[in-house]
């Protein structure tokens, strides 16, 4: 057993190559092999989106907090908020942050495949965030 204390991992900032915005993650879990699992508190300020992405085993979201977008390529922007959980399937191309005028929290656990979680695409312009 592991017991890892409120505060004891820094938070980070989420970098521009992969976010447009404001991001903070905060690191929850990362299980020791043979477990390949991870998890993180991600808070987007308002307007704050990842880049398109993919993960090699999926993601799930659970919204802890606010009010935010979800997108998978070639389906509409989804509106999500507290309780609401999402799931990515493996591959599937994606991107999720806070709406224009509200920051978002949620946890995001996805795992390795191969020492890899995520694959990051090209940003989400302004342009597609706003629905033009």
């Amino acid at each position: 057993m592991d017991i890892t204390r409120s505060g004891s991992r820094p938070s980070g900032r989420g970098p521009s190559e992969w976010f447009t915005g404001t991001v903070r993650i905060d690191p929850l879990f990362s299980a020791p092999e043979p477990a390949r699992v991870a998890g993180a508190s991600v808070t987007f300020e308002p307007g704050a989106r990842t880049a398109w992405h993919t993960h090699p085993l999926g993601q799930t979201l659970i919204v802890t907090f606010g009010a935010g977008w979800v997108q998978r390529e070639g389906g509409p922007k989804e509106a999500i908020g507290p309780g609401d959980v999402v799931w990515f399937e493996p591959g599937e191309k994606h991107w999720h942050g806070a709406t224009a005028t509200t920051a978002l929290t949620h946890i995001a656990i996805q795992e390795q495949l191969e020492g890899r979680a995520v694959t990051w695409l090209e940003q989400v312009t302004d342009e597609h965030y706003r629905g033009v």
